[in-house]
């Protein structure tokens, strides 16, 4: 009669224990990780499931681990998880994050490159970029060029598009520029070949040298054709452009936000009041709409420009209205200091 006995207890004992166990890897699956703000995770690769527990455990993101085997043995399709770096937000369970393992879907991290800058600004922000391989450190012109697949003869100064790019883990620099440069690439080519006619360029890179040079004089989308048939009125006269941000980039580093007279006579490769024509190469990256001006400049008698102290230009046809509006310009800027005073 006790045989009989024990023979129904213990399987009811064992039904018990399993569905206490399995009551458990479900509580435990749903438990919440120990999050209040976004955590970024790493997964090596060959990382098993011991491994991951032991993760885990040493950043304190769940409570009652040793559930974690279970689960994974139980729903083994949350084992198949991937090496990789990956973006956990509060609220997140145990389950999820185990999914998102799963799936392999990474962290992307984002970075920007915004017109008008120089491509040694865009260097210094890639080099600070986080979990990024950075493989740029000390490069040549040259070597930089020849990473990013192109030509060792041009430079790369507006050849990068701007805009914003994300980015995995263990991205290289390189590859994130390279994709930069692909990309101006062909903004380049498709706007050279559908440029107006009779403009005088003889290269695309001097297509790209005038957007660069219009991008820097005005933020005004609308300015910008007028700005650049500016330019191109002065290249068909055989007038030099004495445009200001060519002789900033010229100086360099050493610029201390004002150009001097000095400055202005000082014989350099991109000073414009001394060279004629072009500078030797774009002066920053430049937007689509600075590309679009330099290639369709509106048709104009237009010979000089001067801010006009609002964020604008006031454009003239000749010497003598150009220098009576940059004494209005600068009346204004007497009259707006005095104002401050």
């Amino acid at each position: 009669m006790k045989k009989i006995h024990y023979l129904i207890i213990l399987p009811l004992l064992l039904c018990a224990l399993i569905g206490g166990c399995l009551l458990k890897i479900k509580q435990f699956a749903a438990e919440t990780l120990n999050l209040k703000q976004e955590y970024i995770f790493t997964l090596p690769s060959g990382t098993g499931r011991e491994g991951l527990k032991n993760l885990m455990r040493q950043q304190q993101l769940a409570k009652h681990l040793f559930w974690l085997l279970a689960l994974l043995h139980v729903e083994p399709e949350l084992a198949n998880f991937k090496a990789g770096t990956y973006r956990l937000l509060p609220g997140m369970t145990v389950r999820e994050m185990l999914k998102l393992l799963v799936n392999g879907k990474e962290a992307q991290f984002s970075i920007r490159f915004i017109e008008g800058s120089t491509l040694q600004k865009c260097l210094e922000i890639v080099a600070k970029a986080p979990y990024m391989e950075h493989d740029l450190q000390d490069l040549t012109p040259q070597s930089l060029a020849i990473k990013l697949g192109a030509s060792t003869n041009v430079s790369l100064e507006g050849f990068l598009y701007p805009d914003t790019y994300l980015y995995t883990a263990n991205t290289t620099g390189s590859a994130l520029l390279k994709r930069a440069r692909q990309r101006m690439d062909k903004s380049l080519q498709s706007i050279w070949q559908q440029r107006a006619g009779g403009l005088p360029y003889k290269s695309p890179q001097d297509l790209l040298t005038m957007a660069s040079m219009v991008e820097k004089e005005t933020g005004i989308k609308q300015e910008r054709a007028k700005i650049a048939s500016v330019f191109i009125n002065r290249l068909r006269l055989g007038m030099k452009l004495q445009t200001d941000p060519t002789v900033i980039y010229g100086i360099g580093e050493t610029y201390r936000g004002s150009i001097t007279r000095q400055d202005l006579t000082k014989p350099s490769p991109y000073n414009t009041y001394i060279i004629n024509g072009l500078p030797p190469t774009p002066i920053s990256m430049l937007s689509q709409d600075a590309l679009e001006a330099a290639a369709h400049p509106e048709k104009t008698n237009y010979l000089y420009f001067v801010a006009n102290g609002s964020g604008g230009h006031v454009f003239t046809t000749n010497l003598a209205s150009h220098n009576k509006a940059v004494q209005q310009y600068r009346q204004r800027k007497k009259e707006k200091r005095n104002h401050e005073q």
